[in-house]
């Protein structure tokens, strides 16, 4: 296991290209495939609120590691962030297993608040899909001390991983009480 993690560090570059395009086209591929047919398992049911969960969970670890580092504090600042790739991992495979099972809820709400729900879920769901390589290129550069680096990654990757898992909140909040299960 070691040796596996040793090579996808020295290959963190193909690491990344090979996690984004994984992890982007299986997202891309859910919204092709029906959902499952008849009544979900009640487990299913609980995962959006699950989602919103972790997405809560990587936005305080996010502060907390940006607060961290602010006072120089690298030890904590990196338990943040492995806890931030903890959460991340475990909403994107509840978000893949709960859109693979369940048809897409459309949105209920009209006028003013519609608008104001589409523009957070399209900004949301781009910055999302850019965030991969983004995340997983300031988490290499930080693992493998390359500090120049990694800042100028982070310059970018901090603000807006913070505005997603915010804003998967903020869309769960919004859509939530239109589930039809």
């Amino acid at each position: 296991m070691k040796n596996i993690w040793n090579s996808i560090v020295r290959h963190h570059i193909r690491t990344v290209v090979i996690v984004t395009l994984v992890v982007n086209l299986l997202v891309v591929a859910l919204s092709f495939i029906p959902g499952y047919v008849g009544e979900l398992p009640e487990w299913i049911t609980r995962l959006p609120l699950f989602n919103a969960v972790m997405n809560s969970l990587t936005f305080i670890f996010l502060l907390g590691a940006l607060l961290a580092i602010i006072n120089g504090n690298v030890k904590i600042h990196r338990r943040f962030i492995y806890s931030a790739f903890i959460t991340t991992t475990f909403f994107l495979v509840s978000y893949v297993t709960f859109h693979f099972m369940a048809e897409s809820t459309p949105y209920g709400g009209e006028g003013f608040i519609a608008g104001f729900y589409y523009f957070i879920l399209i900004t949301h769901i781009v910055l999302a899909a850019i965030i991969v390589p983004l995340a997983l290129m300031s988490f290499f550069t930080g693992f493998k001390d390359m500090r120049p680096k990694h800042r100028k990654w982070v310059r970018w990757t901090m603000p807006m991983w913070l505005y997603v898992s915010f804003t998967g909140v903020l869309v769960y909040v919004m859509i939530s009480p239109y589930y039809s299960f």
